[in-house]
């Protein structure tokens, strides 16, 4: 029971630190404010909790929790103890923001919740969320979950999602994490999109886990012709 404790305290924390930075960013930056500035904020402090929280859980993203359950890294029930605490950690922040920030920039910015665009159809912005958060998940794979991986903490996974933003935000938000999403809208009221911003991420979050699962890591050992390739004399 203390063990589940933990890993809920991490991830509340840990998804408070993002919503509350990422939609404060968005807040403080008004409607002029650069996407690039907005993108580095959400990379930044998500690369700061995740590395803050990755010896617990560091997980921060429903997407990411359910790519670790389809791969078998994580107890269904130890998955909802996850999701539970970033949709709290979520709401909570947006809760925050609303009563610390002024009521104008509040509504504003809609406490810096997603919104798909107006040219953007439901299955396109689905799609572009899905995208983003395969390479999301996969770059948490690829530097976080392969034994063989590289350890550079967050960094790397900070920058995957700032490149998402900076490639996607201009059309539906550039959320790659349902959680962050859920929680200024649910303070707001106002649950429009929230079906790409659930279905999408997830979707993309479990098939780049079980791509990098089932074709990058090894189970047995590499045979001797699959080494590596030797130049040629």
């Amino acid at each position: 029971m203390r063990d589940a404790w933990r890993h809920f305290i991490a991830e509340f924390i840990g998804t408070f630190g993002l919503v509350f930075i990422g939609s404060g960013a968005i807040m403080s930056a008004g409607p002029s404010g650069s996407p690039t500035g907005i993108a580095l904020a959400h990379g930044l402090i998500f690369a700061l909790m995740v590395t803050a929280t990755m010896r617990i859980s560091g997980h921060l993203n429903p997407a990411i929790t359910a790519g670790f359950l389809v791969t078998g890294r994580i107890e269904p029930m130890m998955a909802a103890t996850y999701w539970v605490a970033q949709i709290l950690g979520a709401v909570v922040a947006a809760l925050a923001l609303k009563g610390l920030f002024p009521a104008e920039a509040v509504q504003a910015a809609q406490l810096g919740r997603q919104i798909i665009g107006s040219n953007v159809s439901l299955a396109q912005a689905t799609g572009l969320e899905a995208v983003a958060t395969f390479l999301l998940v996969f770059v948490v794979f690829g530097t976080a979950v392969d034994p063989k991986a590289p350890r550079v903490g967050g960094f790397a996974i900070g920058l995957a999602v700032t490149v998402g933003m900076l490639a996607i935000g201009p059309l539906t938000g550039g959320s790659m994490n349902p959680a962050r999403s859920f929680g200024p809208a649910a303070v707001m009221g106002a649950f429009d999109g929230q079906a790409a911003y659930w279905v999408g991420p997830l979707l993309g979050g479990i098939a780049a886990a079980l791509l990098y699962d089932q074709l990058f890591i090894r189970r047995d050992r590499e045979p001797v012709d699959h080494g590596a390739i030797e130049p040629a004399e």
